[in-house]
């Protein structure tokens, strides 16, 4: 919120449906576009980041991502694995390596422990 006040552009998105939009833009010849735009985005939230395991396009569209973002605008990764769980999902371990260098080592991690909050929500529901 803090962010939109202060007209920082930000983006939430689910990887999965990240990865679909990079595809269709591959594909209809805007990828270049639709890149840019996101590396210009100062606040990308990734959310359901590695859920499952990638596929070497994917994988690599994803290391063109944080390269181009790294040390220059801002980045969260909403994860249920833990950081030391993510190599295993990046499709390669050169291509894992590449990817969490550019994540892990200039990076801040905050882990949030006991129930969901849509288990909270739908209590309160």
């Amino acid at each position: 919120m803090a962010a939109n006040r202060n007209f920082y552009t930000s983006k939430y998105i689910r990887l999965p449906d990240l990865l679909v939009e990079i595809a269709m833009a591959r594909g209809d010849g805007s990828y270049r576009k639709y890149m840019k735009r996101l590396k210009k985005t100062r606040i990308l939230i990734l959310d359901e980041w590695l859920l499952y395991t990638l596929k070497e396009s994917e994988a690599r569209d994803v290391l063109e991502l944080v390269e181009a973002r790294s040390k220059t605008v801002s980045t969260i990764f909403c994860s249920q694995f833990d950081v030391s769980g993510w190599h295993e999902n990046l499709y390669d371990p050169t291509l894992a390596d590449a990817i969490c260098d550019r994540i892990v080592y200039d990076s801040y991690v905050i882990r949030v422990e006991g129930d969901s909050m849509r288990k909270w929500k739908s209590i309160m529901d």
